[in-house]
């Protein structure tokens, strides 16, 4: 049976979405393009209001024209929203990939997951899933509801899935989690910075990325192990969401503002050349004009290049939703497009600093006019001249240039 699986939202859901993939593949049947499968499935997302419709549209499109399963955030959160021919499977992404391969039963191909030929990915890079859940309480966040209490996965198992990302040709690995950073081995107590060590040991790994992780999880061994080993990129994101104590408490956030300068400047003294990004929530309950220039203030000292910007939106069933202090919408507006002025300007700086330098480009994508976009080893993207190498090649290049949110890669004779 062709099938075509679809995600929404998060690295986490993409990563699950190819557990998912992986199951029906090694029960016999045929990855497709969404116009012609016969059976979708749609791994939801419900970190906001709008997500979350987003979702139901995704799914209920998708019911018109093939056999239609949901799963995933928004389909825990409210599976009842999920109708019109849509079949929900609420829990976690392995009891979803179960119930779907039972429902669908048997491929029909007579071959063993290991003697078929498996497609190769169109995509050079992966997520690869090893911690879910959280416990940390955010006061805005639906994760524990969605995803419940943090649970890791054995390291054994995500080592296993890492080689099966190579193997389907995703030269670079990305490690996500709901809150990377506590990750434990349930048997052996191995941390993330022994999974990082031994992920990034991988004989056909070419680059591996740490996604989001929290200030506190930032150990001074896990910064160690990120400066040693060679194919793990100098780039992390790490979430402020404000920059104003008082603000970080309302959130429930776990540091305030020194504590998270302070994980940033021990992160950049370890790791050369380092790359740091962060989220930042605009307007969120409480938040004044000096709250939110307090916010302008950190992430300029942490030498952020870049900021994912998320005005807040009430989330029904959060505590945030019933706190005072509401900031009017046009202020959340405003302050948002203040943030990504200010991201363009800080991201802009860094790339001007960037000219000169060496790096490695994973290619990614072939253009029409010949020429190829990827990423530097730090995630700075890039524009490189035709014939510099096709998708999963990394090309080592010369910073020639700054052409808007791009680099220009000379490549290196």
């Amino acid at each position: 049976m062709r099938f075509a699986v679809r995600f929404l939202g998060c690295k986490v859901s993409h990563a699950d979405a190819m557990v998912i993939r992986d199951a029906l593949l090694d029960a016999g049947h045929r990855e497709s393009s969404p116009e012609n499968a016969d059976v979708h499935v749609v791994n939801t997302c419900a970190l906001t209001r709008a997500a979350e419709k987003k979702s139901r549209k995704q799914a209920h499109r998708s019911a018109r024209t093939a056999r239609t399963f949901s799963t995933g955030c928004a389909a825990n959160l409210t599976p009842e929203q999920f109708r019109g021919g849509v079949t929900t499977i609420a829990g976690s992404v392995d009891r979803a990939a179960e119930e779907i391969v039972q429902a669908l039963g048997s491929g029909g191909d007579g071959a063993c997951a290991d003697d078929r030929a498996r497609p190769t990915s169109r995509r050079t890079r992966a997520f690869l899933k090893v911690q879910n859940g959280c416990d940390e309480g955010c006061s805005f966040c639906i994760i524990p509801t969605t995803r419940g209490s943090a649970e890791s996965r054995p390291l054994a198992r995500v080592l296993a899935d890492a080689r099966r990302r190579l193997a389907d040709g995703h030269p670079e690995l990305v490690l996500t989690g709901i809150n990377i950073g506590t990750y434990r081995d349930p048997g052996t107590g191995a941390d993330l910075a022994d999974l990082v060590g031994a992920a990034g040991r991988l004989s056909g790994l070419s680059r591996l990325r740490i996604s989001s992780i929290e200030p506190a999880t930032l150990t001074p061994r896990l910064l160690e192990v990120v400066a040693q080993t060679a194919s793990v990129a100098p780039h992390l994101h790490i979430p402020l969401q404000s920059g104003d104590g008082g603000v970080l408490a309302a959130m429930g956030r776990h540091y305030g503002p020194a504590d998270y300068l302070d994980a940033c400047a021990r992160a950049r003294e370890a790791i050369p050349g380092l790359n740091l990004t962060t989220d930042v929530i605009a307007g969120f309950p409480g938040e004044d004009d000096g709250a939110f220039a307090n916010t302008i203030a950190v992430i300029e000292e942490a030498g952020i290049s870049r900021v994912h910007v998320f005005p807040y939106s009430p989330r029904p069933g959060t505590a945030a939703a019933s706190l005072p202090g509401v900031v009017a919408p046009d202020v959340r507006r405003d302050r948002a497009a203040a943030l990504r002025d200010l991201s363009d300007r800080l991201g802009f700086g860094h790339r001007q600093l960037r000219v000169g330098s060496h790096d490695e480009v994973l290619v990614e994508t072939l253009h029409e006019e010949g020429a190829r976009s990827g990423f530097g080893r730090d995630y700075s993207r890039f524009t490189l001249p035709p014939g510099a190498g096709g998708p999963g090649a990394v090309v080592p290049v010369t910073v020639a240039g700054v052409v808007g949110n791009h680099l220009l890669g000379e490549p290196v004779a």
